[in-house]
Order: C-alpha cells, then sequence, then structure tokens
C-alpha cells in the first residue's frame, strides 16, 4: 500500500515539475529503474508495486515522440543513449532473473513495443538484435506461465520485423557454443553491474555498413555517464560472425546453428490456450516464407518443425475411431486451421469421433498452407517429411489392411485429403505415395513395383460395393488435381505407343461395317442403317448434326486423319437400340445438358492442362512402335471390366464408374482422345477400347431385352422413380438391370457431348 501510495505521489511531482528535455528526461527514468535495484531490500515485492512499469512506459514514449520530433531516419540522443550503454541488454538479465517478480512480462512487454512502435530499424543494431535473441530462447520454455502471452506477442513482432527485412533473419541464425555462451553471461544481477561498468562503443551490426557514430548531444553525455551496465568486451562478437550468409560455408554450417525463433515458436504451438497455439502457427508461417536460401536450410535441418508437423499429424489421425461412416468424413465442415473452435455441446449433428476428425483436417490444413506459403527449399523438406512420416508410416498400413471397416475409413480418409490439398508441392509427394514415381509403360506383372497403388486399383473392383465406390471417388477428384503425373502414371504412359492401333493405308479406314457387333469403318451418315433411325425427340437431328460438323474446306480436309465428328456422336447416340431408351419420354433429360456441362469441365481441364505441353495431335505412326503388345495399363482394365458388367452392379456402382470415365474423356491429350472417344479406330487384335466395351454390353443387352416382358413400360417406371416423378411402390423384376440400361444411356449422351466439344474446340483457331 505505501509503495502505490510512494508511486502516485511521485506521478504528481513529475506532473507539475518543469519539462526537462528529452535525453535528461529519458535518462531520468532510467536512472530510476538502476537506482531501484541499489536502493531496494525488498526483492520479493512484485513489480506492479514498484515504480518500474511506469518508468519504462515513459521511456517508450519518449523514444516515440523524439523520432516523431526528427526527420525520417535519423537517430536521436535517447535512441542512440539506449543503444551505446546497452539498456536493452541489462533489460533482458533484469528479465531473466524476473527480478523483481513480474519483471519477465514487462521486459517482454517493452521489447514488443520497442519494436512495434518505432519505425526506423532497430534490429541491425547489435545491441537490439544480441538481446532480442537471448529474450527469444526465454520464450516457451516452459508451457502455461503468467508471461505466455507476451512471450508470444514478443516472437510474433519479431517475425513481422523480419517478413518486412528478411535478409535480418540472417541474425537470429546462432552458432551453438555462442549462444550458449551468450545465454551464460547475463544470468547473474550483482550491484556491479548496475554501477561500476564503463561503456563501450556500439556496433551497428548491419552488413556492408560502417560502425555507426553517437551524435554530438548523445556522445557528450555518454562520457560522463559511468552507471549503466554493459557486457564484457570479450563477449562480444563481431558482425561477421553473426551474420549467416547464403554461402558455401555457412551453408555447410548449417546443422551447427541454432534457429532459436523457430524453436521458441514450436513450443508455444503446444500451449493449452488455443489463442497462444495459433499465434504461435502464425509466426512459423511468417518465417517459413522468408527467401533467405540459409535460414530456409537451417529451419529445415537445425530445428523440429519437420518432426513436429509430422508428429502431430500422426498423432491426431491415430486418436480417431477405428471406425468412421464415409459421409461424416466427406461432410464434416471445412475448419481452416486458425479457425479451429468447435463445440461438441453446442452441435446438435455431432457424431462420435467429431472433434477427433476436425482437429486433424485442421491441422492437416495448416501442413497444406505452412508447405503451400514456405520457401521452395522449405517446402520440398516438410512435405517430403509429411510424406515419409505421415503418408508412409502411418497412413499404408492402414490402406494395406484387410478389414473392410479399417479399408473403408482409412480410403474415405485418403479421399478427403486428396480432396483438400492445396498446395502443389504437398500434392507431389501425396501423389507419389498413391502412385509411385514410375513413368514406363505398365505390364501385366509389375503389380509390386508400387504395392499401395495396386492395392488401390484392386478397392475400385472390391467386393464390397462400399469400398469400389469410395476408391473410385478418390480417383475420379486425383484426376481433377492439377498435377501431370497422375494422368501419365494412370493412363498416358501406356497409349503413347499407340500400339493399340492396327495400322492399315487410309483408303481402307473409311469403311463402316456392323461385324460381329463391332464397327471398323465409316460411310455416308445418312446411308447407315444404324443411324436412320434417330430419335425424334433427341435435342439435335442427323442433319443438324452434318450442319454442326465443319465443312469440307482447305482447313478442315475430309481427310485430315480426323473422323467427322458427327459421324462419331451419333455412333454414341445410337448405340442402345430404341426399345432401351427412355430419356426421350422424360422432360428434361435431354442432350443438351451434357452439351453445357461437357463445354464448362473441358474447358476448366484445358486450363489445367495448358502448362503441361502436350502435342496437339496424335503422335506420328512411323514414329510408334506398334509390334510391341499393348496393355491399356491396371486402371483402365478395372474400369473396363466393371464397365463390362454395368447390366449386373448396384446403381450408385455405375455412376461412379462412369463418371470417372468421363473425367479421363475430358482431358485434351490426343491419344485418351482416339483411345477412349474414337470409335473408328483399327483396333488391334485382342485390344479393346472404351467404344468396344460398350459394343459388347449392347449386344448382351438385346439378348436379354427378348427375356423380358413389359421391358419398355417397366424401363421408363424406373426412370421416373430415379428422377422422383413417380412415388416408391411394389419392387419391379430384373431392377438392376433396368437401372444399368438408364445408366447405360445416359454415359452414351455423354460421351457424345464430350467428344462433340472437344472437337470443336480444337477445330476453333
Amino acid at each position: 500500500m505505501f509503495s502505490k501510495f510512494t508511486s502516485i505521489l511521485q506521478h504528481a511531482v513529475e506532473a507539475l515539475a518543469p519539462s526537462l528535455p528529452l535525453q535528461e528526461d529519458f535518462v531520468y527514468h532510467w536512472k530510476a529503474i538502476t537506482h531501484y535495484y541499489i536502493e531496494t531490500s525488498d526483492d520479493k515485492a512484485p513489480v506492479t508495486d514498484t515504480n518500474i512499469p511506469s518508468h519504462l512506459e515513459q521511456m517508450l514514449d519518449i523514444l516515440v515522440q523524439e523520432e516523431n520530433e526528427r526527420e525520417s531516419g535519423e537517430t536521436g540522443p535517447c535512441m542512440e543513449y539506449l543503444l551505446h550503454h546497452k539498456i536493452l541488454e541489462t533489460l533482458y538479465t533484469l528479465g531473466k532473473a524476473d527480478c523483481p517478480p513480474g519483471m519477465k512480462q514487462q521486459v517482454l512487454a517493452f521489447f514488443t513495443k520497442l519494436l512495434g512502435r518505432i519505425r526506423q530499424p532497430l534490429l541491425p543494431h547489435i545491441n537490439v538484435h544480441r538481446p532480442v535473441q537471448k529474450l527469444i530462447r526465454l520464450c516457451g520454455e516452459v508451457l502455461a506461465t503468467p508471461t505466455e502471452n507476451e512471450e508470444i506477442q514478443f516472437l510474433c513482432i519479431v517475425c513481422a520485423k523480419l517478413k518486412q527485412d528478411p535478409y535480418l533473419v540472417n541474425f537470429f541464425l546462432e552458432s551453438k557454443l555462442k549462444a550458449m555462451a551468450l545465454q551464460g553471461s547475463a544470468s547473474v544481477i550483482t550491484e556491479d553491474m548496475i554501477k561500476d561498468q564503463e561503456p563501450v562503443t556500439t556496433d551497428t551490426g548491419q552488413p556492408g555498413q560502417p560502425e555507426e557514430t553517437p551524435g554530438a548531444a548523445g556522445a557528450e553525455h555518454m562520457e560522463r555517464e559511468d552507471e549503466l551496465p554493459q557486457q564484457a568486451d570479450e563477449l562480444s562478437f563481431s558482425l561477421d560472425e553473426l551474420n549467416v550468409t547464403a554461402s558455401t560455408e555457412s551453408s555447410a554450417a548449417c546443422t551447427n546453428q541454432d534457429y532459436n525463433l523457430v524453436n521458441s515458436l514450436l513450443n508455444l504451438t503446444k500451449s493449452p490456450d488455443g489463442r497462444i497455439a495459433v499465434k504461435a502457427c502464425e509466426g512459423l508461417m511468417l518465417l517459413v516464407s522468408l527467401p533467405e536460401p540459409a535460414a530456409a536450410k537451417c529451419l529445415t535441418q537445425s530445428t523440429c518443425l519437420c518432426e513436429l508437423l509430422t508428429d502431430r499429424l500422426a498423432t491426431l489421425y491415430k486418436a480417431l475411431p477405428q471406425s468412421l461412416d464415409p459421409l461424416d468424413i466427406e461432410t464434416v465442415e471445412a475448419i481452416n486451421w486458425g479457425l479451429d473452435s468447435y463445440s461438441h455441446k453446442e452441435d446438435a449433428s455431432a457424431f462420435p469421433g467429431k472433434r477427433a476428425l476436425i482437429s486433424f483436417l485442421s491441422w492437416f490444413d495448416y501442413c497444406d498452407q505452412l508447405i503451400k506459403e514456405a520457401q521452395k527449399t522449405t517446402a520440398v523438406a516438410m512435405a517430403k517429411a509429411v510424406r515419409e512420416r505421415f503418408f508412409i508410416d502411418v497412413m499404408e498400413p492402414q490402406l494395406m489392411q484387410t478389414s473392410e471397416i479399417g479399408i473403408l475409413t482409412s480410403t474415405a480418409l485418403l479421399h478427403r485429403i486428396v480432396r483438400q490439398v492445396t498446395s502443389d508441392v504437398l500434392l507431389q509427394e501425396l501423389v507419389y505415395f498413391i502412385l509411385g514415381e514410375h513413368r514406363e509403360p505398365e505390364t501385366l506383372t509389375d503389380i509390386n513395383r508400387h504395392p499401395l497403388r495396386h492395392r488401390l486399383i484392386e478397392h475400385c473392383d472390391h467386393i464390397s460395393d462400399e469400398i469400389s465406390i469410395m476408391t473410385l471417388r478418390m480417383f475420379e477428384h486425383l484426376l481433377q488435381k492439377p498435377n501431370e503425373h497422375i494422368l501419365y502414371n494412370l493412363v498416358l504412359r501406356n497409349l503413347e505407343e499407340r500400339n493399340y492401333m492396327e495400322y492399315k493405308p487410309p483408303c481402307q479406314e473409311d469403311k463402316d461395317v456392323v461385324e460381329n457387333g463391332q464397327i471398323a469403318g465409316a460411310v455416308d451418315l445418312e446411308e447407315d442403317p444404324l443411324f436412320t433411325d434417330l430419335s425424334p425427340d433427341n435435342t439435335l437431328s442427323a442433319q443438324e448434326w452434318l450442319s454442326a460438323s465443319p465443312p469440307v474446306s482447305p482447313e478442315h480436309p475430309k481427310n485430315d486423319g480426323k473422323t467427322e465428328v458427327h459421324k462419331i456422336v451419333n455412333s454414341f447416340l445410337c448405340l442402345v437400340p430404341d426399345e432401351a431408351k427412355s430419356s426421350y419420354h422424360v422432360e428434361g433429360t435431354g442432350y443438351d445438358t451434357y452439351l453445357r456441362d461437357a463445354h464448362r469441365q473441358f474447358r476448366d481441364y484445358c486450363v489445367i492442362c495448358l502448362r503441361w505441353e502436350w502435342p496437339g495431335s496424335p503422335r506420328s505412326l512411323e514414329k510408334c512402335n506398334l509390334e510391341a503388345s499393348f496393355f491399356e495399363g491396371h486402371f483402365l482394365k478395372v474400369l473396363f471390366e466393371r464397365m463390362g458388367r454395368i447390366l449386373d452392379q448396384p446403381y450408385d456402382v455405375n455412376l461412379q464408374v462412369t463418371s470417372v470415365l468421363s473425367k479421363l474423356s475430358l482431358f485434351p491429350h490426343p491419344h485418351i482422345h482416339e483411345y477412349l472417344l474414337d470409335p473408328y479406330v483399327n483396333l488391334a487384335s485382342g485390344c479393346k477400347s472404351l467404344f468396344s466395351v460398350i459394343v459388347r454390353v449392347v449386344g448382351d443387352l438385346m439378348v436379354r431385352i427378348q427375356r423380358i416382358p413389359d421391358f419398355t413400360p417397366k424401363l421408363l417406371l424406373v426412370r421416373k422413380r430415379l428422377l422422383g416423378l413417380e412415388p416408391e411402390g411394389p419392387i419391379i423384376d430384373h431392377m438392376t438391370l433396368l437401372e444399368g440400361v438408364i445408366v447405360l444411356e445416359e454415359f452414351c449422351k455423354e460421351l457424345a457431348a464430350i467428344a462433340f466439344v472437344k472437337y470443336h474446340t480444337s477445330a476453333t483457331p
């Protein structure tokens, strides 16, 4: 009580006293602080019961006022005094000792406000960045301390300053031996430190600049001032020793350096106070983005950043329930890493494990964003660590297990990760994890080259429909990611040689004969009986398709190697016989809806693939090895097998299989277009294409239709039920087949639309 009264009385005296010049006022407040340590005998009273906080605040106000009164960039006598007399070194010592109790908080707040409120660059001065370094080491040492808030505020202001001037980060890469020496150099406070040491000349600590000379007023006062603290000369070290450059020598020494700013922030990410942890994560986000190569190398080699990211991912993943509903995994709201404020008690739609799932997805989002923002070297190192320490060590055993429940849950989580990843570098590592790095053509026997890839492809045709659907959905979203290796690894490497074709002279290619259920060539559309009975309810008639196709011209000659688009379109539209069609009986199910969707999706795919520099036309047959045996690859093989069973599979499986195939067909690569969308390709013996697979399905359908009475009315009823136009009623016989026929019809319309859009886009300059 007495000390508080004394403080109030002193403030009143100061207010009534005549104003002193700023420098004298500044020195007065600093002397008042140092005299406290000389005169006090009670070192257990909290600092809030002393005048120290008030004097520190007055010193800050004076420094700000001085800067505002001077020209930009000019250092005033008060600032020179602070630098010359190493006031920050002494404050660090007092804060480390926490004398009086609570002093550490005051010192942290002083440093934070000084760096935040003063506009001129302070960190280049050795008498600023050296005590700042030491104070950084005190942060995060113990979690849940009363000073955590001040610690994180201080660390974040340092990070913000480094973001403004990235080269300054080199001051914070420290030799471990020197760091230990400096840490121990100011651990004991004695009266001699307060009153008996002489000042020394200050280094600016700025690379390539001469030693700073104090102003005349400041120098005069420094010569007569002998009461303020300093570190011993032998503990000073040159700027050249402190500054770590990106040279070969410094890079080689990276593993012998400390990056304590990162280490302190990493410690605070573990704080039980969520706000502190988020601020620490924000600080790390700033640091990893700094462009300095030496800092990037030190960050990944001399800190535990990569280990912390991946270990926490692993811990949160392992905390998930063994069984989660795939729908819950897919639909749980996307939580950004900095906004993880989910309250289970307030959530009426909570499910077991939701809290754990959100925590895992939030931390994965943070890792993804961190890698996305990071300097390239740092990003690559962090992404590789995630792949090795999390994807391979933790996720792969779960994906390779035999338990159906475990497979379903782990595949659903992988699907969510594929959807969520946005960093190109992390996506690359995720792709290599799923598919491997191989790019040479596949063979039937290379299933062990990347076991996970083969297992996931096998799961597309799993005995469990749920596992099949989830795995197919994962591949569908993977194909939409902006990474060239995905499509090349799954499909393109097997099509490069075009050895699915049987080469014939051009004059023999224009036949259009239906033999054994396969179309081998092409003749005039209007003379082909397969195409003469188009439904009148189709969006475009045969004549309209003809007029929509490019006319024969020097730019589009009839024998330019491309089958006319109207023939391709009608080949798909007429594959399903009229008695197996039901869409023309229902309004709003016409072909035009697919045209609009195909146009939008193809445009999006072209944007993604533009940077991959794909060829505009198929590889010349003269350069292809047509004698080599053709294998479409395990992925297409499974998709074709699934497509061949479309009349006997559940409706949801069929929707997913056709969805993946349509996504593949949209890619603007000439070999994909030729193999998947050109019915008139002369297939080599023993080869199959998407069109030939559908033709075989239609042939089977024609036989089976004869055995089902009232086939067409039943088909129409099933379509109306699927569209919600008819209420559910009695079970209809052959429901699986009828639903399969509906999917088949829609898929053929979709392929026709894709072929049309792709041709006209490529034909337009």
